[in-house]
C-alpha cells in the first residue's frame, strides 16, 4: 500500500508557497493553474482514490488532515483541494464502467460537483435526458468531468428518484459569475447542461448511497469506501473552515507579537491579559472542532474496517458534531477578529481574508446546523430520519 503519511508531509511543504499565494488566487477568482499542479504532484488528490487507478485509498483523516493544513495556507485553495479530492472517493462507488470512463485513458482526471436539485432528468432508453443549470462548481475550470444533482422525473411529472449525474465537460459550458466577498479564489461558477444524454451508467442514486450499497463496491471493496455519505461529504466542507480557523489564528498570534496598542498608552499587545484569554478561547474552539469531527470519522472507519455497519446513532452524531465544528471554528475567527485591532482591516491581510472566507463556507448546505440538530434529536427520540446527510 502507498504511503499516504507521505503525501502529508509533501503537502505540509507546500504551505508557504500556498499562504504566498493566497492574494493571488483572490483576485484571480480561482485557484493558481501552478497551485492544483502542485497538490497533483504531491498525490494530494490520489488519496482517496482506488488503488487499481493508482491511488492511496488513504485513511480518511490524513486526507482531512491534508485538506486542513492547505486551508490554513489559503481558505480558497484549502476550500477546493478538499471538494475534488473528495470527488474520487465518490467516483469509486459508481459502476466500474463510469470509472473506466473518467480514468481509464487518465487516473489524474479530475471531476468538480454542484450537488444541489437545481435540474431535472427524465428516463429515456439506456439512461437519461438531462437539463439545468448548477451553481457553485467549486474549482469547476480544474476540472474536464462533473457530478451534478437532481431529480428523476416519472411520466407524470413527479420525482421517483434523486440522483448524481457524471458528465464529460463536453457535454456542459461553464458560465463565469462567480464574484463574491469571500472563497473569492474558489472560482464556483455556474454549470450549464441543455437536454443532455447520460448513460444509465453515470447515475447514482442516493438511496444507494445512504443505504452504503453501491455498484461500485464491486470493484472497489477497501473499507474506505463503505463509509457513509452523510459523514464524508460534509465533513469535506467542515475540515477547510477548522483549517481556516488554524490559519486566523496564527496570523493573528503573529500579529499579536508585534503589535502596540496606541489607545492604550503604548501597551504591548502580547502583554495584554485580555487578548491572552481570547486567544485561548480561540485555541480551545479549533481544537475541539478538530476532534470531534476526527474522533467520530475514526470510530466509523474502525467499524467499516472490522467489517460492521455504521449505526445511525454514530452518523448523526458525526452530523451533529461537524456542524459544530464549523460553527466552533466561526466563533474561535470572530473572536481573534475582534481581538485584532484596526490595521486587520486592510485588504491583504490574512486575518480579514480567513474571516470573510469562513463565514462564506458556513452558509454551505452541509453546515444547516439546526437542521442537523433536528436530526440528532429526532433520533435520541427514536424517530426515524430520512436525510442524504446522514
Amino acid at each position: 500500500m502507498k504511503d499516504s503519511r507521505a503525501v502529508v508531509e509533501r503537502v505540509r511543504e507546500l504551505l508557504p508557497v500556498l499562504r504566498d499565494r493566497a492574494q493571488k488566487a483572490e483576485d484571480g477568482r480561482k485557484i493558481p493553474d501552478e497551485t492544483i499542479a502542485a497538490l497533483q504532484e504531491a498525490g494530494f488528490f490520489a488519496l482517496l482514490q482506488p488503488e487499481r487507478y493508482g491511488g492511496y485509498e488513504a485513511d480518511p483523516l490524513d486526507f482531512y488532515g491534508a485538506v486542513r493544513l492547505i486551508g490554513s495556507a489559503c481558505g480558497s485553495t484549502g476550500w477546493v483541494a478538499s471538494i475534488l479530492g473528495v470527488h474520487p472517493w465518490h467516483l469509486a462507488l459508481f459502476p466500474e464502467q463510469a470509472q473506466d470512463d473518467v480514468w481509464g485513458d487518465d487516473p489524474a482526471t479530475r471531476v468538480s460537483s454542484s450537488y444541489a436539485p437545481m435540474g431535472r432528468a427524465t428516463i429515456v432508453e439506456g439512461g437519461y435526458r438531462l437539463s439545468g443549470k448548477w451553481s457553485f462548481s467549486s474549482g469547476c475550470d480544474h476540472a474536464s468531468w462533473v457530478f451534478l444533482g437532481g431529480p428523476v422525473l416519472g411520466d407524470d411529472g413527479t420525482p421517483v428518484d434523486f440522483c448524481t449525474y457524471l458528465l464529460p465537460l463536453g457535454d456542459y459550458r461553464i458560465e463565469d459569475v462567480w464574484d463574491t466577498v469571500g472563497l473569492r479564489g474558489t472560482g464556483s461558477n455556474d454549470i450549464v447542461v441543455e437536454d443532455v444524454f447520460v448513460p444509465r451508467h453515470r447515475a447514482l442514486s442516493f438511496v444507494s448511497m445512504s443505504k452504503t450499497q453501491c455498484p461500485g463496491h464491486e470493484v472497489n471493496t477497501a473499507p474506505l469506501y463503505k463509509l457513509p455519505w452523510g459523514t464524508v461529504h460534509p465533513s469535506t466542507i467542515t475540515a477547510p473552515i477548522i483549517g481556516m480557523a488554524q490559519g486566523a489564528y496564527d496570523a493573528h498570534v503573529a500579529h499579536q507579537a508585534k503589535r502596540v496598542r496606541a489607545a492604550y498608552a503604548g501597551e504591548k499587545a502580547k502583554e495584554d491579559p485580555f487578548a491572552k484569554v481570547r486567544i485561548a478561547e480561540a485555541a480551545s474552539e479549533i481544537d475541539a472542532a478538530w476532534l470531534q469531527l476526527t474522533t467520530n470519522l475514526a470510530e466509523e472507519y474502525a467499524l467499516v474496517q472490522a467489517g460492521e455497519e455504521v449505526p445511525m446513532s454514530l452518523r448523526l452524531r458525526a452530523r451533529r458534531d461537524q456542524v459544530r465544528g464549523t460553527a466552533r471554528s466561526i466563533s474561535a475567527i470572530d473572536r481573534l477578529f475582534e481581538n485584532s485591532g484596526g490595521r486587520a482591516l486592510w485588504s491583504g491581510t490574512p486575518i480579514q481574508r480567513f474571516w470573510r472566507d469562513a463565514h462564506a463556507g458556513r452558509v454551505h448546505a452541509a453546515n444547516d446546523l439546526e437542521r442537523a440538530y433536528l436530526m440528532f434529536g429526532s433520533g435520541e427520540f427514536g424517530i426515524p430520519v430520512k436525510d442524504s446527510m446522514v
